[in-house]
Parts: structure tokens; C-alpha cells; sequence
């Protein structure tokens, strides 16, 4: 089963300094038919203008996901890390036991976007942690190269049953994703154009894929996307807090 959600469907909100589509219900943003997509619980697309600042913020029991989309991303957090990542980026902040945390556009010139997203950990109370490696245009490039797994081989690792893809596609390529059984897949198109098992999707469309053998992925037009491959039953842990 493949439900396609339009990019003029999802929900959109522009404080001025930052602009945003939320995915799942978030801050005054609430609605009961997308709380979640199993332990997916959060799906944002970030822009901050120029030398924006999303100031320091705690969250606790969270896996926070950050993809550099373009731009210069900084990150602070109360443990003292910092630093910046460029695009293709990946992080993950366990935010188990409490932390708090800021993102911010590193350039004064240029803006910046990023997508975050969290899961929900497989172990409340997880010692505060942050882990981030660069990837290039050329490692994603006509296939779906996995940026983050369980186990942390060849990717960054994370505290749940999950795995996240992105790739890069010419127009004409095609990539194929196997779903094992009681998993789903959300993935959402960041630019271009393609047919997921024939299904069009556009820029700033998303896809809930379950019960599905595989997705078939042919782009169109060249195309950026991310995967999130989930266990759609699990038990949540800890007292998570957006």
C-alpha cells in the first residue's frame, strides 16, 4: 500500500527567520491522521535565512536526525560539541537522558536547509550522544546509499531498528528497495521528479509505503530523495518530549 502525500498538502509555517513543512504533527501543529510513522515521530524541512539561529532547545528519549540539504549547517548543544557540516551531512543526537541543543546557519551570506527528523530510541534514559559523518553528491549518486543503521557499519548508528537512505538519480536511473515483512518506508522527494512503483511523485512529495515487497524508484528529472525505513510495530520507551 502506497499513500502519496502532495507537497501543498503538508503543513507549512514561516516565522520570518525560518521557514518550515512539517510532516507530523509538531508544535502548534497538530493533527490526529499524522502523529507518526511507526517509531517515526517528527519529519521536517528547515530553512533559516542568512546567520539565522534556532536557539538552544531540551529534548530527552530522542533519536534527532539532521540531513544538510544545501548550505552551511552549525550545531551547538550543552555537552559543548559544535562545529559545522556541509551538504550531505548526516547526524544523530541521542538526546536519551536530556540535552539541550541549537542549530544554526553557518554562513551570514547564504541560506541554509536541512531536514530533521526523529525516532524514537529502543532504550529510555541513553547517555546524551552526538555522531556525524560527510558524505558527497558522489556517494549517493545513482544509488541508495544507507547513512544510517542499528549496527553503525559503513553509517552512522542509531538507537532503534531503522534505517535511512538518500540518493541522487540522473534522469532515466532507477533504484530498487527491498521491504522486509511488518516494515514500512517513508520517503520523501527533496527536488526532481519520479515514478515510485509507478506512482508520480514532485518535489516535496512524500510516500508511506507498507506492505509492500519493494519499492521501485525511476526518476524523471534529476532527483534528490531520503528513505526512512521503519519497523512499523515497536514499543515506545523512556518520556520522550518534542
Amino acid at each position: 500500500m502506497l499513500k502519496v502525500r502532495r507537497a501543498e498538502d503538508i503543513f507549512h509555517t514561516d516565522g520570518g527567520w525560518f521557514s518550515a513543512n512539517w510532516h507530523f504533527s509538531f508544535d502548534q501543529y497538530r493533527d490526529p491522521e499524522y502523529m507518526g510513522f511507526g517509531p517515526l515521530r517528527v519529519f521536517n524541512d528547515d530553512r533559516l535565512i542568512p546567520g539565522a539561529i534556532w536557539p538552544m532547545h531540551p529534548h530527552r528519549d530522542i533519536e534527532g536526525i539532521t540531513y544538510v540539504v544545501e548550505g552551511l549547517f552549525e550545531h551547538a548543544d550543552s555537552l559543548g560539541n559544535g562545529g559545522h557540516l556541509d551538504p550531505g551531512a548526516v547526524q544523530r543526537a541521542t538526546l536519551g537522558s536530556g540535552m539541550q541543543h541549537s542549530e544554526r546557519n553557518g554562513s551570514t551570506e547564504h541560506p541554509m536547509r536541512f531536514l530533521q527528523f526523529w525516532i524514537l530510541p529502543d532504550e529510555a534514559n541513553l547517555p546524551p550522544s552526538i555522531e556525524q559523518r560527510q558524505y558527497t553528491r558522489d556517494d549517493r549518486s545513482n544509488r541508495l546509499l544507507e547513512v544510517l543503521n542499528p549496527t553503525g557499519a559503513d553509517a552512522v548508528k542509531v538507537h532503534q531498528d531503522a534505517r535511512v537512505f538518500v540518493s541522487s538519480l540522473d534522469e532515466g536511473k532507477q533504484v530498487t528497495h527491498a521491504l522486509g515483512s511488518g516494515r514500512g518506508a517513508y520517503l520523501y522527494l527533496i527536488e526532481g521528479e519520479a515514478g515510485i512503483n509507478e506512482q508520480p511523485v514532485h518535489t516535496g512529495d512524500a510516500v508511506m509505503a507498507e506492505d509492500e515487497a519493494q519499492l521501485e524508484i525511476v526518476a524523471q528529472l534529476p532527483t534528490e530523495l531520503i528513505l526512512v525505513d521503519v519497523p512499523m510495530q515497536f514499543e515506545p520507551v523512556g518520556v520522550w518530549r518534542r
